[in-house]
């Protein structure tokens, strides 16, 4: 399966309790933290909700 790299770079200081649960379950903690997450339409809808938070890296 395809994977995605996302990279966290603003803080989740003030953001809603749903975004940072969404951050957490992409696996983001840190601000330039870059994970690995599979290319899937769950976790494409993860990212969306948390756009303007994080960037994809390809």
């Amino acid at each position: 399966m395809a994977t995605m790299k996302v990279k966290q770079i603003k803080s989740r200081i003030g953001a809603p309790k749903d975004q940072k649960r969404t951050l957490d379950s992409l696996g983001l903690r840190k601000i330039n933290q870059v994970v690995e997450v599979e290319d899937t339409p769950s976790a494409r809808g993860m990212v969306r909700k948390v756009r303007h938070l994080v960037v994809v890296e390809d």
